[in-house]
C-alpha cells in the first residue's frame, strides 16, 4: 500500500477550503444565544479568532517596546557586567558551542594578484570542527604591516568586490595603507532549491541545535584572527565590514572587548534601533536578543576604537509568497534620526558616529585608524590590470562547498544532540517517584524560562471576566462560546460542550477533556459533525459518552499573521506557547471553578499542532492531570534539523512552517525529555501507520525511550499507553478513548 503524506500545510489547507460547513439537522444553532448560568453574555462579534490574534499582536508589540527600558536591569557598572553580558551574547548567537580551532592560513600556491606594494593570496583555515573559512588575504609586501585587519563584505558580495576595482574596493585601500588584509566570503541570500534563501537554509537547523548562522560567521572571523595572530604576535588587529558584514564585526567586537589586542572596530551599513528585527529575514532572529540587547548594548562593549558609519545600506527582501517556504521579510535601513538616536544611547567609550555617501570611504577609513592610535592614511588605489574575476563555476563551486561544510556540521551537531540531552538530564533521579518528582522541578522551571519563555515573570493575569454564549444544540449536548481575559489585549476563546442531561447546579461533578485542533484550525472543528473527518468531532463524541470537553482556539491560524508572531515572540525570549500556557492557565481555572467540574480530572488531547501543544501545554500546566499527544509525536529535533535527501521528506528544514524552530531545543528537550515533564500524569501517544509526520520506527524509537521511563524506572507502566492503528494524519477515537475512560471515569462501566 502506498504511504499516505498528509502534511500539516495540506491539513490546514484541506481545513480551509471546506469554509463554515452549514450544520446537519441532528445539530441546531441557537438563535436566542443565551449565556452560560453564571457568565456575563458575550457580545462580540465577527471572527472571535482574529480579535484573538490581533489582541496577541498588540501585546507582544507592547512587550518589545518595553523591553528598551528593562534591559538596564542586565547591566551594571564595570567589566564584570560587560563580562557576563559577553557570555550571554555568545549563548544566543551560538558561538560557544563549537570550539574553535587554532590553525594557520592555507594559501594558494600563487598569489591572485601582485603590484608593488601588495600580493593577493586565496586562503582558507579551519574555523571550528570540519568547517573552513574561505576568502582572500591581502599582504603588504616590502614591509611590515602595522596592524591585521578583518574586512567584511555584505552577504551578497564576493571577496573580490572589495578587493579588487569596482565600485568600493576599501579591502584594497586599507592593505595599501599598510595592513594586512583578511577578507572572508559569506554565505549568500540567493534563492536555495527548497525556496528560501541559503542562509535560512542554514540558520533553520542551527537554531534548533543552539547555534545561528550568523554565529558560525562570527566563528570564522575570530578564528582568523587567531591565524593572524599565530605568524604576527604582539600586533593588534581591527575589524570592519559593511551590511551583514558590518552586524558581524560588531558582534564579533563585542564577544573580543576583552582581547587587549582588540584595536577598533567599524561598522558600516548596519547600525539602529532593532525592534522591528522580527521583521527582516529568518537568519536574522536571535532569540531572547531584545531581552538585553539592542545595537547600542553591544556597541557598549567595545571599549576601543568604535566608529560607526552611517551610509547606504544593502537592500534585500524575500517577499511573501504561497508558492515559497522563506519567512517574508526585508533588511532595516533605520533612517538618521533612528540611528542617531540609537548612537546616543551608547555607554562608556568614545565611539565616532560619521555619515558617509559612500561605505567605508577613504575619509572613514582614515578617520578610524586616526582613532586607533594607528598613523596609516588611505589613498585612493592605483587602478588594478591584472586581475580578472573568478570565473562563475568557481564562484558557485566556492559558495557550495562552504555550505556544505555548515550543513554537514548542523547534521553532525543533530546526531550529537541526543549525547547533549543525556548529560542535560543527568540530574534527573529515577530511583522512586518522590526522588524523580522533586528532582524533575529544575527541568520544569528550566523548560518554561529558557526554552518555551515565560512572560509570567514581569506580566500580571487580568481578572477572567467570562462571556459566553449559547453556540449549538444537538440530541445529547449542548455548546458554549466563551471568552476569557487573560493578560491586557490577550484572550482565551474556545467551545464548552456539555452533557444535555448535566445537572448544572453540581450534584454530579464530571472529567473535562481539553480537545485541540491543529494548524489553521478552529474550536468549530472538533464539535459538531463537520465533513472534515480527521477530527471525528472528538469534542461532541467525548461530551456524548460522559465528559464536559472545552475546545479552545489556539494561536496557529492566519498563516504568516501567526507566524511572525513567533519571530516577534523569539526576540524577547518568548515563543508562542509563552502567550498559550497562560491562556491554558486561565481556561482551567475557570473550568476547575464550574460547579460541575471535578477540577482534579482535566485532561488535554491534541491533534497535530494540537498534538505539539499535548507534549508543551501540560507539563507546565498544573491542573492537567493527563495528556494525549495524536499525529504529532516522533523524533522532534531529527524533524526539524534534518537535512539529508531521505529525511526531507519528514523534515520542517524544507517546508513552509518556517516558525517552528525553537532556539537550542536539540540539546535540551526532544518528545522523551517533554514527556518526562508530564510524567507521573497518564501520557498517550496516537499514531497512524499512514501518517506523513514520520516513519514508525522513529516514533517508536522516540516513545520507546518514554515507555521505559513509566515501566523500567518508575514501576508505572499502566499510565502510558501508544496506539498504533492502520490510518492517517486523525483522531482515531477508540484507544485514546478508553485511556481517557480508564483514568478519567474508572468506575463507569
Amino acid at each position: 500500500m502506498r504511504t499516505l503524506q498528509f502534511t500539516f500545510l495540506s491539513l490546514a489547507l484541506v481545513l480551509v477550503s471546506l469554509g463554515e460547513d452549514s450544520l446537519p439537522p441532528a445539530l441546531e444553532a441557537l438563535p436566542e444565544k443565551p449565556p452560560l448560568k453564571g457568565t456575563a453574555f458575550l457580545q462580540t462579534k465577527g471572527d472571535l479568532a482574529e480579535v484573538m490574534i490581533d489582541g496577541v499582536d498588540r501585546f507582544l508589540m507592547r512587550q518589545i517596546e518595553d523591553s528598551l527600558g528593562k534591559r538596564e536591569n542586565h547591566w551594571g557598572s564595570g567589566q564584570d557586567s560587560k563580562l557576563a553580558n559577553s557570555k550571554e551574547l555568545q549563548r544566543i548567537l551560538g558561538t560557544a558551542r563549537d570550539p574553535l580551532a587554532r590553525g594557520e592560513f592555507v594559501y594558494e600556491r600563487t598569489p591572485v594578484y601582485s603590484s608593488k606594494s601588495v600580493e593577493v593570496w586565496k586562503v582558507r583555515w579551519q574555523a571550528f570542527r570540519n568547517v573552513c573559512g574561505v576568502g582572500l588575504l591581502l599582504e603588504p609586501r616590502d614591509t611590515k604591516a602595522l596592524a591585521d585587519v578583518v574586512a567584511i563584505p555584505d552577504a551578497d558580495q564576493l571577496p573580490e568586490d572589495i578587493v579588487f576595482e569596482g565600485e568600493n574596493p576599501f579591502a584594497l585601500r586599507i592593505a595599501r595603507a599598510g595592513f594586512r588584509v583578511l577578507v572572508p566570503l559569506l554565505i549568500n541570500r540567493e534563492e536555495h532549491p527548497a525556496k528560501m534563501t541559503n542562509r535560512e537554509w542554514l540558520h533553520r537547523p542551527a537554531f534548533q541545535l543552539g547555534r545561528t548562522l550568523v554565529g558560525y560567521e562570527v566563528n570564522k572571523v575570530i578564528s582568523g584572527i587567531r591565524c593572524f595572530k599565530k605568524s604576527g604576535k604582539d600586533r593588534k588587529f581591527l575589524i570592519c565590514g559593511w551590511g551583514e558584514g558590518g552586524r558581524i564585526a560588531l558582534y564579533s567586537g563585542a564577544i573580543l572587548s576583552g582581547d587587549p589586542l582588540l584595536g577598533g572596530v567599524c561598522v558600516s551599513g548596519y547600525f539602529g534601533p532593532r525592534q522591528k528585527v522580527w521583521s527582516e529575514p529568518a537568519d536574522r532572529n536571535v532569540f531572547r536578543l531584545l531581552e538585553r540587547f539592542g545595537d547600542a548594548e553591544i556597541a557598549s562593549m567595545i571599549d576601543t576604537g568604535l566608529l560607526i558609519e552611517r551610509t547606504d545600506a544593502p537592500s534585500f527582501a524575500f517577499p511573501e509568497n504561497s508558492k515559497k517556504n522563506g519567512k517574508p521579510g526585508k533588511l532595516i535601513v533605520p533612517t538618521q534620526e533612528e540611528a542617531n538616536s540609537e548612537f546616543l544611547r551608547i555607554s562608556g567609550g568614545k565611539p565616532r558616529f560619521l555619515h558617509s555617501a559612500k561605505p567605508l570611504s577613504s575619509g572613514t577609513l582614515n578617520e578610524w585608524f586616526k582613532q586607533c592610535g594607528l598613523n596609516a592614511k588611505c589613498a585612493n588605489p592605483e587602478k588594478v590590470v591584472a586581475h580578472s574575476p573568478p570565473k562563475q563555476e568557481s564562484r558557485d563551486a566556492r559558495h557550495h562547498a562552504q555550505m556544505r561544510e555548515i550543513e554537514m556540521h548542523n547534521q553532525w551537531a543533530l546526531t550529537d544532540s541526543e549525547r547533549e540531552r543525556t548529560v542535560f538530564f543527568k540530574d534527573l533521579d529515577t530511583t522512586n517517584l518522590n526522588s524523580f518528582k522533586r528532582t524533575q522541578e529544575p527541568y520544569l522551571d528550566y523548560f518554561y524560562q529558557d526554552v518555551i519563555g515565560s512572560f509570567e515573570n514581569g506580566v500580571n493575569f487580568t481578572p477572567a471576566k467570562p462571556r459566553t454564549r449559547a453556540y449549538q444544540s444537538g440530541p445529547k449536548t449542548v455548546s458554549y462560546e466563551v471568552v476569557l481575559d487573560v493578560f491586557d489585549d490577550v484572550i482565551a476563546y474556545g467551545i464548552l460542550t456539555l452533557p444535555k442531561d448535566l445537572d448544572l447546579r453540581g450534584s454530579k461533578k464530571l472529567p473535562v477533556v481539553v480537545c485541540q485542533h491543529g494548524l489553521e484550525g478552529r474550536p468549530q472543528d472538533v464539535v459538531g459533525e463537520r465533513k472534515f473527518s480527521i477530527y471525528k468531532a472528538f469534542a461532541t463524541r467525548l461530551a456524548e459518552e460522559g465528559f464536559i470537553t472545552f475546545a479552545p482556539q489556539n494561536v496557529y491560524i492566519f498563516r504568516d499573521k501567526f507566524r511572525i508572531l513567533q519571530f516577534k515572540a523569539n526576540a524577547l525570549g518568548k515563543t508562542l506557547f509563552s502567550v498559550m500556557i497562560p491562556q491554558h492557565k486561565v481556561i482551567t481555572k475557570w473550568l476547575a471553578g464550574l460547579p460541575f467540574v471535578d477540577k482534579e480530572r482535566i485532561a488535554f488531547y491534541g491533534l497535530s499542532y494540537g498534538g505539539k501543544s499535548a507534549m508543551r501545554i501540560p507539563p507546565l500546566v498544573d491542573r492537567y492531570c493527563l495528556s494525549i499527544c495524536s499525529a504529532d509525536f516522533n523524533d522532534w529535533i531529527w524533524k526539524n534539523a534534518a537535512t539529508d535527501p531521505r529525511s526531507l521528506r519528514y523534515s520542517y528544514a524544507n517546508k513552509g512552517e518556517y516558525e517552528i524552530f525553537e532556539f537550542d531545543l536539540g540539546r535540551t528537550f526532544n518528545y522523551a525529555e517533554m514527556a518526562s515533564l508530564i510524567c507521573p500524569r497518564p501520557f498517550m501517544v496516537e499514531r497512524g501507520h499512514f501518517d506523513g509526520v514520520a516513519p514508525d520506527e522513529r516514533v517508536a524509537y522516540e516513545y520507546a525511550k518514554v515507555r521505559h521511563l513509566y515501566s523500567a524506572k518508575l514501576g508505572i507502566k499502566e499510565k502510558t499507553e501508544i496506539e498504533w492503528f492502520v490510518g492517517p494524519h486523525a483522531i482515531n477515537a477508540q484507544g485514546t478513548f478508553d485511556f481517557l475512560q480508564k483514568h478519567l471515569l474508572p468506575g463507569k462501566n
